[in-house]
């Protein structure tokens, strides 16, 4: 049975019990959401009362169609093929009837299981089909911090633990830690310049604003800007939750690359995840090895400096219900070759 949650504690609490799982299933991330306009449903698969699985749903209205978001989801603690087969066939059957209600073309599902021979065939057995862009990312670079700060320290790149310690010795540079609204606004500054040099689209300032908030209620997001000789060159947005940190948000200025400030801005961030009582600092996205010509690369290999693995997830998925989605396929088909990915 499916019904729809409306509790944040059992909702919460659930995902406490699961392994894969991103603050893109979190209760403040429907939150956010829901703030910035999308009608969004919180959905939980129920056995004999037991909840087995939640499925946090975006209805998402663009020029090039319509349809439901699942973003790195759903979320289950079932473990086996066929029981993770069954829980997405059953919301798939419910999603199937929003579709109808919302006039939707299609479901997108960004899923946070493992890229597994067995987790790509239930998608494959449920009829879906790899979507020609990624939404979320499908590889993540994950950092354990569940040791001490020397060995995080020794398992870095020696070129990344040697600008560390060049930056905290240098007396013009400055981490600040702020949970201000205000700051969004120079941080977006940044922040707007950084999706223009990395060939992203950056969110709206009102986006990251919603976001911030959110999270910042329950203590959950903490602003990093850095500063060299005064002046702030760089940023991050990080998020805790269930004993992950995200570096979701970042920005830089290319005309201070050279000044390690950057680098010094991650390390404080680590630092106060650990603080915190974390166990993994997650840097996100990253390219794949295999495309040195991508534009995410030197990001990539700047994440990959702190030491980590990473995680490859199952593609992301899409299930078509009407032929209007061959016009949302071409239009981001052409996107993506015009941003070189």
């Amino acid at each position: 049975m499916i019904k729809e949650i409306e509790n944040k504690a059992e909702w919460e609490g659930f995902l406490e019990q699961c392994e894969e799982k991103t603050f893109l299933h979190s209760w403040n991330w429907g939150e956010s959401q829901k703030e910035l306009g999308y009608k969004i449903w919180r959905l939980g698969l129920f056995a004999d009362n037991n909840l087995l699985a939640v499925c946090l749903v975006l209805l998402v209205k663009a020029k090039r169609g319509t349809f439901l978001l699942i973003e790195h989801g759903p979320v289950t603690k079932l473990k086996t093929k066929n029981e993770k087969l069954k829980i997405t066939e059953e919301i798939l059957g419910y999603l199937k009837k929003l579709v109808k209600e919302e006039s939707a073309g299609f479901i997108r599902v960004c899923p946070i299981w493992k890229k597994t021979a067995d987790n790509e065939e239930i998608f494959r057995e449920c009829g879906f089909r790899n979507a020609p862009i990624h939404v979320h990312p499908e590889i993540s670079w994950v950092l354990p911090i569940d040791k001490s700060e020397n060995d995080i320290l020794a398992e870095m790149r020696k070129t990344t633990r040697y600008l560390i310690r060049q930056a905290d010795k240098n007396s013009d540079i400055e981490i600040v830690k702020s949970n201000n609204l205000e700051d969004l606004g120079i941080f977006n500054n940044i922040y707007q310049q950084t999706g223009e040099r990395a060939h992203f689209v950056p969110f709206s300032l009102d986006y990251l604003q919603k976001e911030f908030q959110a999270f910042l209620k329950d203590g959950q997001a903490l602003l990093f800007l850095g500063k060299y000789k005064g002046e702030i060159v760089a940023g991050a947005m990080i998020i805790f939750w269930q004993g992950n940190a995200f570096y979701h948000q970042g920005a830089s200025l290319r005309r201070y690359a050279k000044i390690p400030v950057s680098y010094l801005l991650q390390w404080e961030a680590i630092k106060e995840a650990k603080l915190r009582g974390l166990k993994i600092y997650s840097f996100w996205g990253i390219t794949p090895d295999n495309n040195p010509n991508h534009p995410w690369r030197g990001l990539t290999l700047f994440k990959q400096g702190f030491g980590g693995h990473e995680d490859i997830y199952v593609r992301t998925q899409d299930y078509l219900l009407s032929p209007k989605y061959w016009l949302n396929y071409v239009v981001e088909i052409i996107r993506k070759k015009k941003r070189g990915f």
